[in-house]
């Protein structure tokens, strides 16, 4: 006799079972995937404990030590880098505006907004970033050092976006600045396109959300679907956005962007994911809300891609052509 009880909670059962390699992606791919497990086939990024979001110090302490991490990495990417890079200061904001020794778009601004669970990156690692930025448009790059928890919580890095947005669309106007960000960072670019309209700003030129985390209340299906699949990004970020919302409702727009309202005079956006990145369903739910209202948007999805890429692999140098040659079409012809 069929047994037809339901459980408590209606869906797929997905037995244990081994999600191989995939030969369908470069070697360089395949070899960082590989990498990215222990023998057993277990995440090594599953391995990290997060602390509670309330337990202040140990978010400081890991603050520290992946900051280290990210900047290390980083460097590995732009020890061939020429921008000259200066720091400042605008109010409470701090920003590293870089500039390549061989500009190709003049008169125009990148806004870099860094990664890194809305916790990490800043630093070192966001002045590498900005200077990598740099060179691979061929233009002046803000990279947005901003303030983060636990000593800084929300909407203190939103606060931080809209002070230099607004530095920037003064000197070099609206339609010559171009919005980036990989990751938590294109949840402040999103944040930042929204509260620029509801404080009657004008919007950028366009912007690029790389594999965004767009929705912090994690309501998608790929959090789901592609949890521990993804290998950079094993399991949900529940506490840091906890950490970040310090009470505040984290659907609110400026929050979670994907619940904000869309209209068709958003400008450009660009969207990548891949499909094995946990944030999936973020850049999937976006592109059919913006086409929904026929606002200007591509979508990118790259084939076994976990979150934030494969570690220059081939596929990297793709998704990094795709980037210039949108972050070019968004600019007035006169600066091309």
């Amino acid at each position: 006799m069929k047994n037809n009880q339901k459980t408590s909670e209606e869906g797929v059962r997905v037995d244990e079972r081994f999600i191989p390699v995939p030969v369908s992606i470069s070697a360089e791919a395949q070899a960082m995937l590989r990498a990215a497990v222990r023998d057993d086939g277990t995440p090594l990024n599953a391995l990290y404990p997060i602390p509670a979001p309330e337990d202040h110090d140990a978010w400081r302490r890991l603050q520290i030590a992946t900051d280290v991490h990210y900047a290390d990495a980083l460097r590995g990417t732009t020890d061939e880098t020429r921008a000259e890079i200066e720091t400042l200061r605008l109010g409470m904001a701090t920003v590293h505006v870089a500039t390549p020794n061989r500009l190709r778009l003049r008169d125009c601004v990148f806004i870099d907004l860094h990664g890194g669970a809305l916790v990490f990156g800043g630093g070192d690692a966001c002045r590498e970033s900005a200077r990598l930025q740099a060179d691979r448009l061929g233009m002046v790059c803000y990279g947005i050092d901003y303030r983060m928890p636990p000593d800084h919580p929300y909407p203190a890095a939103l606060d931080d976006c809209m002070a230099i947005y607004q530095h920037v669309i003064d000197r070099y106007r609206a339609d010559r600045v171009v919005l980036g960000g990989r990751s938590a960072g294109g949840n402040l670019a999103m944040a930042t396109i929204l509260r620029a309209r509801d404080e009657d700003l004008p919007f950028p030129a366009g912007a690029v959300l790389l594999s965004p985390e767009l929705d912090l209340t994690e309501s998608g299906d790929s959090f789901q679907t592609n949890r521990t699949v993804d290998v950079v990004l094993p399991n949900s970020l529940m506490p840091n956005n906890l950490l970040y919302a310090d009470g505040a409702d984290l659907s609110h727009p400026y929050l979670s962007p994907l619940f904000g309202r869309i209209s068709a005079d958003f400008p450009p956006i660009f969207l990548q994911s891949g499909t094995r990145d946990l944030f999936l369903s973020n850049a999937v739910r976006l592109h059919r809300k913006l086409r929904r209202v026929e606002a200007p948007v591509e979508l990118h999805v790259f084939e076994a891609m976990p979150h934030g890429g494969f570690a220059g692999a081939p596929e990297d140098l793709e998704l990094t052509v795709e980037v210039v040659r949108f972050v070019t079409e968004c600019l007035p012809t006169s600066v091309r």
